[in-house]
């Protein structure tokens, strides 16, 4: 698949991985871009994925944008103004058009610092757990840019908060694991050694229920963010009927 993205699959869970630990998995280059675009569409087209679990190899989960690159304007940050504006376009905003929109539930298991960037990435994400190291920070005003990959967007609709949406996005400042969790960030926080199999366990319990509900549901919880109930209320029915002519459906309630 890529040699950012490790891909391992089983019982209905796919674990993705960042794996460049050395650049503390920084997003820079339009491989890495492209390899977001891959394999959210592999799953969306795998009846057999149930649910995502994203985390980072190594001390961090994601570290945002490359310093280094942004000081030699390399990589996504390279070229007059045009050029800038186009490479996000065509580059790093793929990555939120892709995770936000998989079909599947989809966990973020922060394992580490999760910067700029880095934690636009674990907010893509449905549900965020937390090691004890992790690390925040809506950090791109310390550098005097903007959220470029959707922050501003995914920050307020996370921590239901506009005031602290706003005071983590105007101070830049980095918040600790329990702070997150105290600002609804992340759902819980677990020890190091234990964040994997937290985030596996809550995958499994997830995954022992029919695909086609949990893409419809995950469906429905998308639409219901910005529509009225009206609509929602007509889409429901009409998923509904689709699942209610499904085998697992039957074979649920014929056993009951």
């Amino acid at each position: 698949m890529s040699d950012f993205i490790e891909y391992r699959f089983e019982d209905g869970i796919v674990t993705l991985t960042l794996c460049a630990p050395d650049q503390h998995n920084a997003l820079t280059h339009q491989a890495q871009f492209d390899a977001f675009t891959q394999v959210c569409a592999r799953i969306n087209r795998d009846p057999q994925v149930k649910v995502v679990i994203l985390t980072g190899a190594g001390k961090s989960f994601c570290a945002g944008g490359n310093v280094k690159d942004m000081k030699a304007r390399a990589g996504l940050f390279a070229g007059d103004p045009y050029q800038l504006r186009d490479g996000y376009r065509h580059g790093i905003q793929q990555i939120p058009l892709a995770v936000y929109h998989l079909e599947v539930p989809t966990i973020a298991a922060v394992n580490g610092a999760a910067i700029g960037a880095g934690c636009d990435l674990a907010l893509m994400c449905d549900i965020r757990i937390a090691s004890e190291h992790a690390r925040f920070a809506e950090s791109f005003v310390r550098l005097g840019i903007v959220p470029g990959d959707g922050g501003a967007w995914l920050l307020p609709r996370a921590l239901n908060n506009l005031s602290r949406a706003y005071e983590l996005s105007f101070t830049g400042e980095t918040v600790s694991a329990q702070q997150a969790l105290e600002y609804g960030l992340v759902s819980r926080v677990v020890a190091a050694d234990d964040l994997l199999l937290a985030a596996q366990a809550l995958a499994a319990r997830i995954a022992a229920n029919p695909g086609h509900a949990l893409r419809l549901t995950k469906k429905l919880l998308r639409e219901g963010q910005h529509t009225r109930l009206e609509p929602l209320l007509e889409l429901s029915a009409a998923y509904q009927a689709l699942a209610h002519h499904t085998e697992a459906h039957q074979a649920i309630v014929q056993a009951l």
